[in-house]
């Protein structure tokens, strides 16, 4: 598989792991959940403050809306085994009182201040450089929101989620060729391998990188879809075992459980956004360049979503 490949999407590891924890189908279910959840669970080194330390431990105790940085790693196949970068940077806002979801994309190349590095870079760099918890510094200052969790997944966890769904429909609105699979026009059937070509293709997209994230945004709605079906409820068990060596979070599985009681009218509506930059040159290496116009509008709309005062 060519290094192009690398198109992962932390939402959808998200998506799996609050989908199987409000099954409830009985104990079983329960005990490989949780077994399966603690494989994934890895905690964060941040720099926060105090006050700002308990207040993300009471978010989900107090359901209020929280915020989850969602990344896809380039790393997990052909064996490398490297901390990779986020290849795929998305902040979810989820609001059980107004019951919808906002999801916004990040550019990989966008050019920030990277918390706890002291210089300027592309903001997929602050997973190389720190892991998740500089992604979620990076991320929290950039926004000027809260940063509550993180979900990451690797690419190979990509298409094992897909093929243990049982495949996703999507809608295609340009036909094209990639990695020998042709794509037509309309609703087509994806499995693992067809939904990793099918995100990763933008040289044939006029529209480029910006192209190239909404079919990610489209593999995530899929999966989505697909958990929420009966037949993906059934599947429950090779959902998890994708998820124990390719997913990583910060979420306990008690978070998991007051998510999956207090907050399944949030995902009731998922709307989606895609902040929008311009590209520049810098000694040779290209990167992009966020408007602070933009910029605003982002912040606004991820602060309404999150009911954060400025």
């Amino acid at each position: 598989m060519s290094k192009g490949k690398k198109i992962v999407l932390g939402i959808v590891g998200f998506i799996a792991i609050l989908t199987i924890a409000a099954v409830g189908i009985g104990a079983k279910v329960y005990m490989d959940l949780s077994g399966s959840v603690k494989k994934t669970y890895e905690s964060v080194e941040r720099q926060l403050d105090t006050k700002r330390k308990e207040e993300q431990k009471q978010v989900i105790a107090e359901k209020k809306p929280f915020s989850v940085l969602l990344l896809g790693i380039d790393t997990g196949d052909l064996g490398r085994t490297e901390i990779g970068r986020s290849d795929t940077m998305m902040v979810a806002a989820v609001n059980p009182t107004a019951k919808k979801t906002l999801i916004t994309s990040i550019a990989r190349d966008t050019y920030v201040d990277i918390v706890g590095k002291g210089t300027k870079d592309k903001i997929n760099h602050a997973y190389a450089f720190g892991g998740a918890g500089m992604s979620m510094d990076t991320v929290e200052k950039y926004l000027d929101i809260p940063v509550d969790h993180y979900v990451a997944i690797n690419m190979k966890g990509l298409k094992e989620l897909v093929d243990a769904v049982g495949g996703i429909t999507v809608s295609n609105d340009q036909k094209f060729t990639q990695d020998s699979y042709t794509f037509e026009y309309g609703q087509i059937h994806l499995n693992g391998d067809q939904a990793l070509s099918f995100s990763r293709m933008r040289h044939e997209d006029p529209r480029g990188d910006y192209g190239r994230q909404e079919r990610q945004r489209k593999i995530v709605t899929g999966v989505a879809k697909q958990l929420l079906t009966f037949d993906g409820v059934t599947r429950y068990k090779e959902v998890l075992d994708a998820m124990e060596t390719n997913v990583k979070t910060d979420m306990s599985f008690d978070d998991m459980k007051k998510i999956a009681a207090d907050y399944r009218g949030a995902f009731e509506e998922i709307q989606q956004d895609q902040m929008q930059g311009e590209g520049f040159m810098q000694d040779g290496i290209s990167y992009q360049r966020v408007s602070e116009t933009e910029l605003n509008r982002v912040q606004t709309e991820m602060k309404k979503a999150l009911d954060v005062n400025n």
